[in-house]
């Protein structure tokens, strides 16, 4: 999962039309690290995405203009456009991560 390095980069991948998985982590977070664990074989399965990972510390303005208020989070992005939201309280397992990129 390629990490996001500026806001510019973030900014041109959400515009796309294919839709970007924007996962938000930050370097201290054990829910993230377990995430890490499991994503690998998500990423590999729901490979119509492209997934990108974002570390909110580095970017709080982005977090803070996208609702991201716990991580891990994923936020699906279209054409410049938040889509969908799955907060950190529901992506503490493969199930719950699969079950939401099922339902959009």
């Amino acid at each position: 999962m390629e990490r996001i390095k500026t806001a510019e980069q973030f900014q041109e991948l959400i515009a796309k039309e294919q839709p970007v998985i924007m996962k938000f982590t930050a370097g201290w977070c054990p829910d993230c690290r377990r995430m890490d664990m499991f994503i690998g074989d998500i990423v590999s399965e729901y490979n119509q995405y492209e997934w990108y990972e974002i570390d909110r510390d580095e970017f709080p303005d982005i977090a803070d203009q996208y609702d991201v208020m716990g991580i891990p989070s994923l936020l699906i992005f279209q054409n410049g456009e938040k889509q969908a939201h799955l907060h950190s309280a529901n992506a503490k397992s493969p199930e719950q991560v699969t079950d939401f990129l099922k339902s959009v």
